[in-house]
């Protein structure tokens, strides 16, 4: 294995911003209100979750603060309850499901396939209103009092018990389903209607194959829980039965109905990301992707398998032995799916030219921890030893490795590949690669003493604990605010490569996928004719216009119709 450290991106000698693109084509606050430009919608998106990120990180933060003393002199133990519960809403429901999709997705999906724009553009935008709407009555739960449910929303205390602000909460996550089935939907549509000649199916980008999975999800698992959260409403607005059991309901009927989507929620967040790194990897090993069509179906079968597995939750219920022995086996079932991409892109790094930029950083890091995440939560799949670690620490930090540092690294480093394509320009590559350094050291810092203390039996959600444990929570809260510097160096970076960052190029990488083969930024309408695909994907040997071998060049054919 042989391996470089650049220190920018190459850039095109010469190259100019396009005069015309999507950032400049039309000014004024109201045509971005108005757009239905997909790379538009994707930058709303995007001003829209990292607004909600940081929510949900400011509650984060006061959590850990707490923390810091057994006794926990920071906030009442209501308040401490409502901290967890608004974190656990805004970071899961507003940031880590739309993030991927609805930026990276959105921005990205026509560009590799060809297309112009998604295949229902107002349709787009509407989806991006109704996540605001929804949006705005989370909001005014968190102001008119907060939540203390925790973000499952368990009946009976989400329906009769508590006395916080539940019912705006439920009908804000109610609204914002809407927004996750048109997007799948639009996503469906597009890629099976709207593909570039020669672009078939297995000629798809990675990327796309992963949004394309989460979609399915998207479709068929939402409206469980939109309905399921309805019904507790319901339940709590006008005391009806469905869940309570002074009224003849089950409130273990509601778990079943809430984990039935909120398990292939965790694909939902995390197959996209998986998605950016299939991207990554052969881009920085300068090799073909290893094992395509395995990647590509492990998408598909990790969507399908993971509306099997819900009840691995609730092995603490009573459910009978052979139902919680069948929900084991399943569990351990849909890791394989996982494995079979993490063992391809370990050989795509085999005896690859790797160079070590900023994005494949992320996504090493994300490898890692993914890997930390996925085999924990194979510790949580055993029925005797769930029974020991079931809502202790060791969960908090199973999930945390799995969505932060498994969806979150993902996203970063999806922003950081794709930000010369977003907006035509580089970032600062040593504060970029500092950046993904100090995320990876204060993401482990802050999480790993969570397996220790959930092991030795330190419950989540309590806002005291023994003084035993205050060591472990003090490295944790340490390394949380390391992680805070991980995340705001990006943003404020960025931020600024917008305006005085080097000029990027069409493909400043390179890489072989369609969206590097029009301008940074790209116009309106994406290409100026339609693309002609007549290459295999990641094909980095037999590609002339990167240095490369030579065979056959892609084309590009004049446009006919809507092609």
């Amino acid at each position: 294995m042989s391996a470089t450290m650049s220190t920018t991106p190459p850039q095109s000698p010469g190259y100019q911003l396009p005069k015309e693109h999507y950032l400049n084509a039309t000014y004024g606050i109201r045509s971005w209100l108005l757009t239905t430009d997909h790379k538009r919608i994707a930058l709303l998106y995007l001003a829209s979750v990292t607004f909600f990120f940081f929510v949900g990180g400011i509650f984060a933060t006061m959590i850990r603060i707490h923390l810091l003393t057994p006794q926990g002199y920071l906030v009442t133990p209501e308040t401490y309850n409502k901290l967890f519960t608004m974190h656990g809403v805004a970071m899961i429901f507003f940031f880590l499901i739309p993030s991927i999709p609805a930026v990276l997705g959105n921005f990205l999906i026509p560009l590799m396939i060809g297309a112009k724009d998604v295949a229902f553009p107002k349709l787009n935008l509407l989806s991006w209103y109704i996540y605001i709407t929804g949006g705005c009555f989370v909001l005014y739960s968190f102001a008119t009092g907060g939540l203390d449910t925790g973000w499952t929303f368990y009946t009976p205390l989400s329906s009769v018990y508590s006395n916080s602000a539940v019912t705006p909460a439920i009908l804000g996550i109610f609204i914002n389903g809407f927004s996750s089935i048109l997007t799948g939907l639009n996503f469906v549509v597009t890629i099976h209607t709207m593909r570039a000649p020669g672009m078939t199916w297995f000629r798809l980008p990675l990327f796309v194959w992963a949004q394309y999975s989460t979609s399915i999800i998207f479709i068929l698992g939402t409206p469980v829980i939109a309905i399921t959260l309805l019904l507790a409403g319901l339940e709590r607005m006008f005391h009806l039965g469905f869940f309570n059991p002074a009224l003849g309901g089950d409130p273990i009927l509601f778990q079943h109905l809430f984990w039935f989507y909120s398990h292939p929620a965790v694909y939902i967040m995390i197959l996209p990301a998986m998605g950016v790194v299939s991207e990554i990897i052969p881009t920085f090993a300068r090799k073909p992707i290893f094992g395509y069509t395995f990647i590509a179906a492990s998408s598909i079968a990790i969507a399908v398998i993971g509306f099997f597995v819900w009840a691995h939750h609730m092995f603490l219920t009573g459910e009978s032995t052979y139902a919680a022995l069948a929900f084991s086996l399943l569990s351990y079932l849909v890791a394989i799916p996982s494995a079979v991409k993490v063992f391809n892109w370990t050989s795509t790094l085999y005896k690859g030219s790797i160079s070590y930029d900023t994005p494949m950083l992320y996504a090493l890091g994300f490898i890692g921890l993914f890997l930390i995440g996925g085999l924990t939560g194979l510790f949580l799949a055993c029925l005797g030893l769930d029974i020991h670690i079931h809502d202790t620490y060791f969960v908090v930090a199973h999930f945390h490795y799995i969505m932060v540092g498994g969806a979150v690294m993902g996203y970063v480093g999806g922003l950081h590949f794709w930000w010369p394509k977003i907006t035509g320009k580089i970032y600062p590559e040593f504060l970029a690669r500092l950046a993904a350094v100090i995320l990876f050291i204060g993401f482990n810092l802050t999480f790993f003493p969570q397996f220790i203390l959930g092991y030795l039996g330190m419950p989540r959600r309590y806002h005291d604990y023994p003084p035993e444990f205050q060591v472990l929570n003090v490295m944790s809260t340490a390394g949380a605010s390391i992680l805070a510097l991980g995340y705001l160096l990006p943003m404020l970076y960025l931020t600024w490569s917008m305006r005085y960052g080097k000029v990027a190029g069409p493909n400043p990488w390179p890489a072989t996928g369609l969206e590097w083969r029009t301008p940074s930024p790209p116009p309106t309408e994406n290409f100026e004719v339609t693309p002609v695909v007549n290459w295999e994907p990641y094909d980095y040997k037999n590609r002339p216009d990167l240095g490369l071998a030579t065979p056959t060049a892609p084309t590009l054919a004049p446009a006919h119709g809507d092609d």
